[in-house]
């Protein structure tokens, strides 16, 4: 029976396959629209064209809505028709149950619709063997077993636990796309995904529980760990002993391996793997999918389905009273095809980033002219004629920060007050004479004009070596200098100190000249704004100079080098 079904399965799947390699396979080429006489670049993906190349990849109640954005009255493109995805996946699958399973192997076939760029719906069905083999015995009592069947063993009697499982599944999937979208790369040509869903599981459960003669195993395991254990019951099989662990069909052998089925009830007449124990499940999972064509991916999904109450009775089991539930594991290969005819619809939703138009119209040269290149097309600049490098306003005019009729590119003086207008061809005002000013000049000429300097020329001092001390000498010398500069007022006294050569010579100056000022202010009463002090130029280090003057200068200086100061 159960070939019967594994030969419909793999018809069905023969079929749908070659139907889905019939479909319609053209794909729309990148090409340039116009639309209200503006040519609009398709770009160079050709699966994302559906958003401005017309109202054939929306359905007719969204065409109002495309219209619009077509014609910019609307912001947003309608939402396009896209392919349904065929799927038919391969591989191995076993289950999490009490009893160490071992692969077993699948089929599948599913129809998936994109709900959005992100989520999809997938409803599919499913079929799968499941095998397991224990490696201890087990009490007859914990098999789901028929009573007739339990009673050749024997009251207390135990056997090896085993099983053979059938699981028909239909399923209802949301599944998440992880990598559609993105604002680094166009439409993906790797998709990750994640699914949730429920399924509605139908099993039939068998359990090899009689010899090749039909009757109640006499069980004679080995010792050892469990792989030994393990190794000694496929020997027996390998060998087709008739007393051994598991018995095989022979060649003249009608017998079914699995011969008894296991029971969701308290049955106890059912001999057979007619037997079918439905049970709910949650599905989760995680898969990967590679891009071939826009017609065709391939990709490898793991799911697990984990079944709900009492589902040990899948692997042959009374155990609900252990809290443990059953969990199917299928690994498969997908091939995956796009049905639907791609002059009306595009390619499932998760194969399209909806990014794509956005950075599109980003990337797209000379859209609009603009003749002057400062950035505003010709239709909005308001001054088509901008010289090169000018920064201008959202008019396309230069910009002219102080409105001196001077754009800022060539505007010597950004920020003219309006006061200094008119400018000049740079932009350079002219500032106004301030009030103040005049009224100052005009009491400054009113004030009689100083007298000059009478004085023609003032004695020198000389120091002894490196002294700075003053002598009778240089004292009397002082004395009839400030004498003379008592006698005229208009005059000042510029004190001149030499050596230049180093740090030394420069402090030695400083301190004679120091001396000097000090001997004239506190000894002889010339005021210190009289005098102007000097020290370090190029000379005879040993002589001050005293010279008349009516200039301006400091009359106190910090010493040079206050460290060698005497």
């Amino acid at each position: 029976m159960a070939s019967k079904k594994y030969t419909m399965m793999l018809g069905l799947l023969g079929l749908i396959s070659t139907a889905a390699f019939a479909q319609d396979t053209s794909t729309t080429t990148s090409e340039s629209v116009s639309t209200q006489g503006t040519s609009i670049s398709a770009g160079t993906n050709a699966d994302d064209s559906w958003i401005y190349d017309g109202t054939n990849k929306v359905r007719v109640t969204k065409e109002d809505q495309q219209n619009g954005f077509l014609n910019h009255t609307n912001p947003y493109p309608a939402k396009p028709r896209n392919m349904m995805e065929l799927g038919i996946g391969l591989g191995p699958s076993f289950m999490f149950t009490a009893i160490d399973p071992r692969f077993g192997y699948g089929a599948s076939i599913s129809l998936r619709k994109a709900l959005s760029h992100t989520f999809s719906l997938r409803l599919g069905y499913g079929a799968s063997n499941n095998f397991g083999l224990d490696y201890r015995l087990r009490p007859v009592a914990d098999a789901t077993l028929p009573s007739t069947i339990k009673n050749m063993y024997g009251t207390g009697n135990t056997y090896l636990a085993n099983y053979k499982t059938f699981i028909q599944q239909a399923s209802l999937d949301l599944i998440a796309d992880l990598n559609s979208i993105s604002n680094y790369r166009g439409n993906p040509k790797t998709s990750f995904y994640a699914l949730v869903g429920y399924s509605f599981n139908m099993a039939n459960v068998a359990i090899n529980a009689l010899d090749a003669s039909g009757n109640a195993y006499t069980w004679n395991l080995p010792s050892g760990s469990r792989k030994d254990i393990k190794d000694a019951a496929k020997q027996q099989l390998e060998n087709n002993q008739s007393n051994g662990i598991l018995d095989v069909k022979g060649k003249n052998d009608n017998s079914r391996q699995y011969e008894t089925a296991g029971l969701d009830s308290k049955r106890d007449d059912v001999v057979g793997s007619d037997e079918t124990i439905n049970r709910h499940g949650l599905d989760a999972g995680i898969g990967v999918a590679f891009k071939v064509s826009p017609r065709f991916n391939i990709g490898i999904e793991q799911k697990f389905t984990m079944f709900f109450s009492n589902s040990d009775v899948l692997s042959g089991l009374h155990l609900s009273r252990e809290g443990r539930n059953t969990t199917l594991s299928s690994t498969q290969v997908r091939f995956n095809f796009n049905l639907g005819n791609s002059d009306k619809r595009i390619e499932p939703l998760w194969w399209v980033n909806p990014n794509n138009y956005v950075y599109n119209k980003l990337a797209t040269r000379d859209v609009l002219p603009d003749a002057d290149g400062d950035g505003i097309t010709d239709q909005f600049d308001q001054e088509p004629n901008t010289p090169a490098g000018c920064a201008v306003d959202t008019h396309g005019r230069s910009l002219d920060t102080d409105g001196d009729g001077v754009p800022d590119c060539r505007d010597k003086q950004v920020l003219t007050p309006q006061s200094w207008f008119p400018v000049d061809a740079d932009g350079v005002g002219t500032e106004p004479e301030p009030a103040c000013c005049q009224e100052l000049r005009d009491k400054l000429a009113a004030q009689p004009v100083a007298a000059e300097c009478a004085i023609t020329s003032l004695p020198s001092v000389h120091f002894n070596k490196s002294s700075i001390k003053l002598d009778d000498a240089a004292k009397s010398a002082l004395s009839s200098a400030a004498a003379q500069l008592n006698s005229n007022p208009n005059c000042k006294v510029k004190i001149v100190g030499y050596g230049a050569s180093n740090k030394r010579a420069q402090q030695l100056s400083w301190d004679r000249v120091n001396a000097v000022k000090n001997f004239l202010i506190e000894q002889q009463g010339i005021s210190e704004g009289r005098i102007i002090f000097t020290y370090g130029y190029d000379g005879d280090a040993n002589t001050v100079d005293l010279q008349p003057t009516t200039e301006s200068g400091p009359s106190t200086v910090p010493a040079p080098h206050p460290n060698l100061q005497k």
